[in-house]
């Protein structure tokens, strides 16, 4: 790091990424790395004033001690250990030069991170907290795939919650043949599935097969409104249906239904009698929606939401992209995939098109999408702008 860059970050102050911190405090350093390396990973520069940004500098025999201490720290006070890279820099002040020792903490591929007392830090902002909410620590396990939310247990189902009739003609559909023909009792099949396990009901199981998914679920739902002008406003909507409920196959024709009959259908240099096509590309539409259904972050209790604007559609899912993916990669068909029950029973239940191509086949035909991953507010946004025309009386 040249001594530009460096007092370049240390005048902009500290952030989620960027920490300082005057000496060399063994427990409060390891805090600080396991907060980074469970978020997004950064920095830490030794010899700065951390509530001004004063750069104090080091010592020769400073630098040699903290070096020194650096990998106990990284491998004692952090369970599971990480590897600290370290860099010592050199900044201009108007004292003179002034050494400073930078650490680089990557995010981590094991998280959650937690110190010799269990205690799991995380990022949130400039600041650091304690982490010890339930379900942000099972997305902590989540992001590096030691805990995957689709094949969890769901509690208090049983057999009686997977509806026979569902998983009877899937089983055909992928097999070509039913489980009876297998040799294999209901019970047994379903737990060659995944879709049982323990005598309950899987989460994965539940949404594509459950009787009534739900009434053990019930954030698990679509919110559908169309609204009149481009802003979202309480009393000011042309439709609002009541949320959308069922199966994942169930949601996805349910939401079909709304984007069809809610958009508008346009002569597009067809004849006359024909049927005019819908002003977003369809197949696009049921990629973003069945992408959203299927990949989004079931840890996240809340709805997915499909909004209509006068002039765009928006695909609202729970969870950013998981385990440092970007939009530039998924863009390319690079799949990190979040929920491979779900996938898997995708590929036999909706028109899927396969692990990664689903947002790159919906680019290709609806070039201006604009995807956006929220990541501080944790969730995934799909924006279409429609064509432009007079806001039309369109009804449910």
């Amino acid at each position: 790091m040249d001594a530009a860059e460096l007092v370049d970050i240390i005048q902009s102050g500290e952030t989620s990424r960027v920490q300082f911190k005057q000496a060399m405090d063994d427990d409060k350093i390891a805090a600080e790395m396991i907060a980074m390396s469970n978020a997004k990973g950064g920095i830490i520069i030794v010899g700065v004033q951390d509530k001004t940004g004063k750069i104090l500098g080091l010592s020769y025999e400073q630098l040699q001690s903290y070096n020194s201490r650096l990998a106990a720290i990284a491998n004692d006070k952090v369970k599971p250990p990480i590897f600290v890279l370290s860099e010592v820099a050199t900044a201009a002040t108007e004292d003179g030069a002034k050494k400073v020792l930078v650490l680089s903490v990557a995010e981590g591929i094991n998280k959650p991170y937690k110190d010799n007392n269990g205690t799991i830090w995380l990022k949130q902002g400039a600041d650091k907290r304690k982490l010890t909410d339930n379900a942000e620590i099972m997305r902590l396990f989540q992001q590096s795939a030691n805990l995957l939310a689709d094949e969890m247990e769901v509690f208090d189902t049983s057999v009686d919650d997977i509806d026979e009739r569902l998983f009877g003609a899937y089983f055909k559909k992928e097999f070509k043949s039913t489980y009876q023909e297998r040799g294999l009792t209901y019970e047994e099949a379903l737990k060659a599935k995944r879709i049982l396990r323990n005598g309950r009901a899987t989460l994965a199981g539940l949404l594509f097969f459950g009787v009534d998914p739900q009434a053990i679920k019930p954030a698990f739902t679509v919110k559908v409104v169309s609204f009149f002008g481009n802003e979202i406003s309480a009393n000011q909507y042309r439709c609002k249906p009541e949320d959308l409920k069922g199966t994942i196959p169930e949601l996805f024709k349910q939401g079909m239904t709304f984007l069809k009959s809610s958009l508008r259908h346009t002569q597009q240099g067809q004849g006359f009698n024909s049927i005019g096509i819908l002003e977003i590309s369809q197949i696009a539409l049921e990629e973003v929606l069945q992408n959203a259904l299927v990949h989004r972050d079931y840890f996240k209790n809340s709805p997915i939401r499909i909004l209509i604007f006068d002039n765009r559609v928006e695909i609202i899912s729970p969870g950013k992209l998981p385990n440092g993916l970007t939009v530039e990669e998924v863009k390319y068909g690079n799949p990190v995939i979040r929920n491979n029950q779900l996938v898997a029973f995708a590929t036999h239940t909706l028109p899927f098109s396969g692990l990664g191509s689903g947002l790159k086949r919906a680019l290709a035909l609806q070039p201006n999408i604009e995807l956006i991953n929220e990541v501080e507010e944790e969730r995934f946004i799909v924006k279409i702008p429609r064509l432009p025309e007079e806001r039309a009386a369109i009804e449910c």
